[in-house]
């Protein structure tokens, strides 16, 4: 695996992380957790902008934001008690197949 698909698994992350935070400023309003939420801004567009530089920037932007959806369903019913559906099931899947066949295509 190339650095650049390292530092976009990474960039997924952050992005899950940055989702999260936008849901703790609506619970907990602050300075902590809006600093938070513009750090993880910049680090997740940062990590992005240098993905693209070793790979194709539509298949950066599809693995990133449908990967990141993924994490941040999960992360929503594991941790704010999200519906976990059949449906959402299968379309959260989808989202899967797509990100794998866009990897096997670069």
């Amino acid at each position: 695996m190339s650095v650049y698909w390292g530092v976009l698994f990474l960039a997924v992350v952050t992005e899950v992380m940055w989702a999260l935070s936008l849901k703790a400023i609506q619970q907990e309003p602050g300075v902590m957790t809006l600093g938070s939420c513009l750090f993880l801004t910049v680090l997740n567009i940062g990590l992005l902008s240098f993905v693209m530089r070793g790979i194709p920037i539509g298949t950066a932007y599809a693995v990133w934001t449908g990967l990141g959806a993924v994490g941040v369903v999960a992360a929503g019913i594991i941790l704010h008690q999200d519906p976990l559906t059949v449906r959402r099931v299968v379309f959260t899947a989808l989202i899967v197949c797509g990100v794998i066949g866009l990897k096997l295509e670069s």
